[in-house]
């Protein structure tokens, strides 16, 4: 895309600019189907005047917004290159990442091509991977470090991410069995008894886990290669006592972990293994009064060598769009008000059953 001063806005810092599209590339995949993509662009840059004639598409406004607008297109053209299609949501995060690295909100070492074309894990006619700048970073940390923890909102791929390079590192044998594990702590509610042997009972609380499994690889050997001890979907409880060598390890759920069990997993940790942990500081689903293990190990390992703390926002939230707004809407309030996860900092009364706060 080259971009020349305005011949229709003589305006001092008007410019134009104009882009081909190579005849390889049909014009739907870059504008959409029914232009969906360019009204996306279009919605994001109202200030530009966006016109497209045959394989020809030309921007007229601010010298700054048209170069964006230039980018945007340039970083399409290098994704559809790789015969990835893009979506609205990926023009919409590509716009976000120049944005952000245009007012120095990201350092702009990765655009938004390298971003969303990285791929961790195929299966299945589907592929895996990051959606935002954040996410490549934590997928990076993972390939870079021995325990890498994912902090962030419901939504932002934690887990599932890990879950990837886990199903990746197997199938390129750099590990010899995947285990997952959780903590079996409700969510803020009491079920009471379970009927059922002991597998049955805490199946619930690690069912997340199977869901994902079952999204990144066959079905039907999913049994047959826990039966065979290579995949181990176990709570956390299960982990005392245990060296673990030549394994990916992933604990989730781990705000609900006390400072005690976290410092027991950790040390569970043996050679040619690597773990991540993933977790949601903002819902913790502890009792009253105990405190949070994934909060209070942020303050001892932070900058310990080998450790990496990769930290999500409700702009990494691939989710429904609304999730992300409900994410910044809870912070707001709790800023507003001096809660945490919307309840009052002081605490509640024993037998309550309400969520506590889990410093």
């Amino acid at each position: 895309m080259t971009q020349t001063p305005s011949a229709h806005t003589p305006a001092q810092g008007q410019a134009r600019a104009q882009f081909t599209v190579p005849a390889q590339h049909p014009m739907v995949t870059v504008l959409g189907s029914g232009d969906a993509l360019l009204r996306v662009i279009e919605t994001a840059f109202p200030a530009a005047d966006i016109h497209v004639r045959g394989n020809e598409i030309s921007a007229v406004g601010d010298a700054h917004e048209v170069a964006l607008v230039q980018r945007v297109f340039d970083e399409m053209m290098l994704v559809l290159r790789t015969g990835q299609p893009m979506t609205e949501d990926a023009v919409e995060r590509s716009i976000a990442m120049l944005r952000a690295s245009e007012n120095g909100e990201s350092d702009g070492q990765e655009t938004p091509a390298e971003v969303l074309t990285q791929n961790i894990l195929s299966s299945r006619g589907r592929t895996i991977r990051p959606k935002t700048l954040n996410q490549k970073r934590y997928v990076d940390a993972i390939d870079k470090h021995t325990v890498v923890f994912g902090i962030g909102p419901a939504g932002t791929g934690k887990t599932y991410l890990a879950m990837a390079k886990a199903v990746q590192a197997l199938q390129s044998k750099q590990v010899n069995r995947i285990i997952l594990t959780r903590p079996a702590v409700e969510a803020g509610e009491r079920l009471g008894f379970l009927p059922g042997t002991l597998y049955e009972k805490i199946d619930p609380y690690l069912r997340p886990l199977y869901d994902a499994l079952h999204d990144m690889l066959d079905p039907d050997s999913i049994p047959r290669l826990m039966a065979a001890g290579t995949i181990e979907v176990a709570p956390l409880a299960y982990m005392r006592g245990r060296t673990l060598n030549d394994a990916f390890i992933i604990l989730d759920e781990a705000q609900n972990t006390s400072p005690e069990q976290m410092k027991m997993f950790l040390t569970r940790l043996g050679f040619d293994s690597k773990i991540v942990i993933t977790g949601d500081v903002t819902q913790v689903d502890l009792p009253g009064g105990t405190k949070s293990g994934l909060r209070q190990v942020q303050e001892i390992l932070e900058g310990v060598e080998d450790v990496h703390f990769s930290r999500l926002t409700s702009h990494d939230v691939v989710r429904h769009k609304l999730v992300g707004r409900i994410v910044d809407a809870y912070e707001q309030y709790d800023s507003r008000n001096g809660t945490e996860n919307g309840a009052h900092q002081g605490g509640h009364a024993p037998g309550r059953g309400a969520k506590a706060k889990g410093k």
